[in-house]
């Protein structure tokens, strides 16, 4: 594994593929709305900005059609191995993956009709140099649709328990660590206005769930592995990683308990024609 690889806060091995694919199909009603409120259409070429193991990247290949195009970036060699990989067994001819590092996108000016990150611009040192490099590319009336979180410590779980928060907050903590702000979104409508892009819509992304729901086990499906990382990079205990894990089971089994998923925001930006 390179130090690129390690870099990436959350992993890349394979339970991180198999996490990101369920992460994935738990949230793609609300970002297939998200694309088309940005516009993609069938014939248009897009950019998947960190596309990770291309989860989205062959959903948006399906959607632009053969007549399109879908570049799929990354900054993980092994994710965008796995990404091809699956575009020659697929017979995906009109998706590019490559590897680049997103705060150094080489991508050419003016070349795409749509641009997409989600939780992307969380993890990177330098999020508005991201967003800047993608209004470059964007063509005229092309647009750049985020989805981030805005507030992630907002991330709730009743009944209230200390040891989760503890660990929700831990999690931000990590996240800082390795450069990026887990409440990016509250700086995204700047960022665009910054590139040259128009905020066309922003929304808020909040979502409840309930014990036995897709929803209610996508951060529970992160958040039990991720517990040790957290005690391996010392931002928790063992002891509170066991109370956490106690705890969230408790609330898995009980029929009095919800959660809210940390709030994001979703930001459309127009590069003006």
């Amino acid at each position: 594994m390179s130090a690129t690889e390690r870099e990436y806060v959350l992993g890349t091995g394979d339970a991180e593929l198999a996490r990101l694919g369920f992460q994935h199909q738990v949230w793609a009603s609300a970002t297939a709305a998200a694309w088309e409120r940005g516009g993609f259409r069938p014939g248009a070429r897009i950019l998947d900005v960190g596309c990770g193991p291309g989860y989205a990247t062959f959903d948006l290949a399906h959607l632009v059609g053969p007549a399109g195009h879908v570049l799929a970036v990354d900054v993980s060699a092994r994710f965008i191995d796995y990404l091809d990989a699956e575009r020659r067994r697929r017979g995906v001819e009109h998706v590019e993956a490559r590897v680049e590092d997103l705060e150094e996108l080489s991508v050419s000016a003016a070349s795409v009709d749509g641009a997409f990150a989600r939780w992307v611009l969380c993890f990177v040192r330098r999020p508005e140099v991201v967003v800047q490099h993608v209004a470059r590319a964007l063509r005229p009336g092309g647009a750049f649709v985020v989805m981030d979180y805005c507030n992630y410590e907002g991330f709730t779980v009743a009944p209230r328990d200390a040891a989760i928060d503890r660990v929700v907050a831990a999690v931000a903590r990590s996240f800082r660590r390795h450069g990026g702000d887990p409440n990016v979104g509250s700086a995204l409508p700047a960022f665009m206005r910054g590139a040259g892009l128009e905020v066309r819509t922003l929304r808020p992304l909040v979502r409840l769930a309930r014990p036995g729901s897709a929803l209610w086990e996508w951060p529970g499906s992160f958040f039990t592995r991720y517990v040790l990382n957290l005690v391996q990079m010392g931002e928790i205990t063992d002891e509170e990683r066991l109370a956490f894990l106690r705890a969230w089971e408790e609330r898995s089994r009980s029929p009095d308990a919800f959660l809210l998923t940390p709030p994001m925001v979703e930001v459309v930006g127009v590069k003006p024609g």
